[in-house]
Order: C-alpha cells, then structure tokens, then sequence
C-alpha cells in the first residue's frame, strides 16, 4: 500500500518516518517545502518516501483507491485541507484526518465527505514523542471499510508496543481521544503535586531516587511517570522550568463540555484545567513545584513548547 501524508509537524513528520522504517511507501507534503525535503534528506537513500510539491501530485501520485492521511491543527487549518484534498479524490479514496479534530466536526465532515464518495476517516493519535520507535496508539472512527483496508498501514504505525481500534461511525475516534486528552490533565497534576510534596519535605528527598522507586511496579507507574523521571533526571529541582504551563487543550475543554452536558461529574480534570489557565497570570501557581513539573512533562512526552528560567521556548 502507498499513502500520502500532507502536514509534517512534530507527529506527521514522525508518523511519516515511521512508516518508511516499516517499509511502507510514502509520498509527503508539506506547506512549508523545505521541510518535507528535510526529512526526504533524512532518510537519504530508502526508496519508500518521496517529495510532492504540491497536493495535486500527491494525490495523483498515489494509485487506486488513494490514501491520504492529513496531520495538522484542529480547526480551520485541518477543515482547509481536508477540502483541498477531497477536491482531488475519486469515488472509493480514502480521507484520514490523524489531527486533534473535534468530535462534532468530524460527524459533519463524515456527512459531507459520504455524498461525494470518500471513505473519511477520523484517527485521534498519541504516545507522544517515543512513539516513533515505541508504536503509535491510534482511535478510529468514520468508514468501516476504510479502517479495514488501511489496516495494515495502522498496523505498521503501532509496531512494536502501540496498537489501533475502531470505534464506530463519524467521530467516534476522534471523541476517544478527546477524553484520553482531557484524562492527561489530573494525572500530570497528580504527579506534580505529589513531587510537590515531597520537594517541600523537611528530609531534602532525591527526588529522582523517589520515581526511580515508584517506576518498580507501585500502583502509580507508568508512561507518565517514566517521563517524570527523565525531567528529574535533566533537572533534579526542576529549577530551569517557568511555571507558565501555557493554555488548556481544546481537547480537554470539549470533554468537560461533553461530560456537563452528560450529567458527569469530570471534578479533578475541571480542576487540573483550571490550574493551566490559572499559570498565566498567578505568580502562586507559577511557583509551585506542581506547575514546574506539568510544564516538564509537556516537555518529556509531547515536546510542547514551555517557558523557560532563560525565557527561551523549549
């Protein structure tokens, strides 16, 4: 199978190298060119990637039925390309929209996309920056004969610990990983308030001794907590990280949204929200070893931008 991928930021780039590494066939785009020649220039010699110019030759370069998969921001950079693409596709292609979508816009895009003929489907993504080599978690919704024939292709992209499921029509990918998103809130401030505790203890703990322990089978190990100890391990006090998180994901914001209007209490992710945004503007907050550390875990999983002691962006 051959497939297209167009946007190539920090997860398509990654998704796109993956792919070529399992010996898959990829033609990428990119609306800035030179960095979909970068990483062309990267794997210098593998015969599995190739650079299109533009999105009509993506397309055109792919054969029947087509396979493009779009990587880009939630909203109107994600709607803009959907459509350029679907303008180029026949009856049968199939659209993947691999972004951060919103639920909502993903069931009207299904709608549309199905009147003309395309097989859409709406993949949410994790497993932050390892999952090039560790495998990416993948949550699919949309056409269920489209997920059954890229299968292969997702089965590539989860290799070797990652793993992909379909979840039902429309948005239901997309609404998956929505609550996965708005779930990383309160376990990031967990970990962050119980170092916090410890940091302020009077028996001056190693701190990165504590997650080196608490990564040995204890009931909080995990992926989140191993890349608590690689910040601790880059910086014991975490003392070169502002505490200006940044803003809450729109993701997380949508499921406190969905879970008010279901009657669901959603108590410590609303709270953990909250915290984020309260970052900006409260030097309380921005002093507490819980919002350095939300800040490093930014860092260490996702390579999100965070304010740091130098005010240089990381």
């Amino acid at each position: 199978m051959k497939i297209g991928i167009a946007g190539l930021g920090k997860m398509g780039g990654r998704m796109a190298e993956k792919l070529v590494y399992e010996g898959e066939e990829v033609v990428v785009w990119n609306r800035t060119h030179e960095k979909a020649v970068d990483l062309a220039n990267k794997l210098a010699g593998n015969q599995n990637i190739s650079v299109a110019n533009n999105i009509e030759e993506l397309v055109k370069s792919l054969p029947a039925p087509r396979v493009v998969l779009t990587m880009l921001p939630a909203g109107e950079p994600t709607e803009n390309l959907l459509n350029e693409v679907a303008r180029l596709l026949e009856k049968d292609d199939i659209l993947i929209d691999a972004g951060n979508s919103y639920f909502k816009d993903t069931e009207r895009r299904a709608q549309v996309f199905e009147q003309m003929g395309i097989r859409y489907l709406g993949m949410g993504v994790s497993g932050g920056i390892i999952a090039g080599t560790e495998g990416y978690p993948q949550m699919v919704g949309g056409n269920k004969s489209a997920y059954d024939y890229v299968a292969p292709i997702l089965d590539s992209l989860a290799k070797p610990n990652g793993g992909h499921e379909y979840f039902g029509p429309g948005g239901a990918g997309h609404f998956v990983k929505m609550v996965h998103n708005g779930i990383e809130y309160p376990i990031m401030q967990a970990l962050g308030e119980g170092f916090g505790i410890l940091a302020a203890s009077e028996y001056n703990f190693d701190l990165l001794k504590i997650a080196k322990l608490y990564q040995k089978g204890t009931l909080v190990s995990g992926f989140m907590l191993d890349r608590a100890a690689e910040a601790l391990e880059n910086d014991p006090r975490l003392e070169n990280i502002e505490g200006v998180i940044g803003s809450a994901s729109q993701e997380t914001i949508w499921t406190i949204e969905e879970a008010k209007k279901a009657g669901v209490p959603v108590e410590s992710i609303e709270q953990a929200q909250q915290f984020r945004v309260r970052s900006e503007t409260d030097s309380g907050v921005q002093n507490s070893f819980a919002a350095h550390m939300v800040g490093a875990l930014r860092i260490t999983f996702g390579g999100h931008p965070v304010k740091l002691k130098d005010d240089s962006d990381k």
